[in-house]
């Protein structure tokens, strides 16, 4: 996930737009992330949630923004947009929601909650924080059920030495060894907030929540925590790779349907009304 900048002026929804929140599942699988493309056969999940909402509007683009933008293969299970609408459309809370799931048929995309918002509040640079959870299935047999949302690793892991070592990566730090060689974030210091590691039956599960993320960062520890929890890693090590300040130090970086985005945290939620 890209940095979060400050809020600028030009972030606030025009006299002209009513502005909506809304709360978003879906099943990244078959997308190639969220962010709509210029090429019409890549399908996004933006281009289906926009094209969605000119359905309500008799044909009249609706811009959106989002919390997130994730990944192909990546999911959500509470990611948070906004979308501007034209101010002189009627619009209801249940309209929003069951027009737009309606219009996002067949697709794997489901609205949730729909809220009216105040022109100031961005469904991006609002956001305080976010949170993310990585699942591992860690068994010998290949997953039926669960193909598509799990990382299938056969070798037995370790959940708390993993734990133990995510506990290095907790605060505030130089993250250069655990974002993409890509990344455009303009710093690539971050505050993890929290980085948790159990074991549920045959799954091992990672929790990470902060601010925001780099391009590939909870994918790039899980992956690293992944080879402290086969026994490859000592946890020492991670510490050593986050000072080391180099991609190439870290360890690998964790397939994407393993990862989901949980939920996104602001100070003015319009969900909790």
């Amino acid at each position: 996930m890209p940095e979060t900048p400050p809020a600028r002026p030009g972030d606030a929804a025009p006299p002209s737009v009513c502005r909506w929140a809304v709360l978003i599942e879906y099943d990244g699988r078959g997308f190639v992330g969220w962010q709509r493309q210029q090429a019409e056969h890549l399908t996004s999940i933006q281009g289906i949630l926009e094209n969605a909402a000119k359905n309500l509007t008799a044909g009249r683009d609706v811009r959106s923004i989002t919390a997130g933008r994730t990944d192909a293969g990546v999911h959500a299970s509470g990611q948070v947009a906004h979308l501007d609408f034209p101010a002189d459309v009627t619009l209801s809370s249940a309209t929003v929601r069951d027009g737009l799931n309606f219009y996002m048929k067949p697709h794997p995309v489901v609205v949730l909650m729909a809220r009216p918002v105040l022109p100031h509040w961005n469904a991006r640079f609002s956001a305080c924080s976010r949170a993310y959870r990585y699942r591992i299935l860690n068994r010998a047999a290949r997953p039926a059920l669960e193909e598509g949302h799990v990382w299938h690793v056969r070798a037995a892991l370790d959940a708390d030495v993993m734990h133990t070592a995510a506990q290095l990566l907790v605060g505030r730090h130089d993250f250069t060894s655990f974002r993409a060689s890509a990344c455009q974030a303009r710093s690539p210091v971050r505050s993890i907030d929290r980085l948790d590691v159990r074991r549920e039956g045959d799954h091992v599960v990672i929790e990470a929540e902060a601010r925001s993320f780099l391009h590939h960062q909870v994918r790039n520890m899980a992956g690293t925590l992944k080879l402290v929890g086969e026994g490859r890693w000592a946890p020492e090590r991670v510490e050593q790779a986050l000072a080391a300040r180099d991609r190439r130090a870290g360890g690998p970086t964790a397939p994407p349907e393993g990862l989901c985005l949980t939920g996104v945290g602001y100070e003015e939620n319009p969900f909790s009304r």
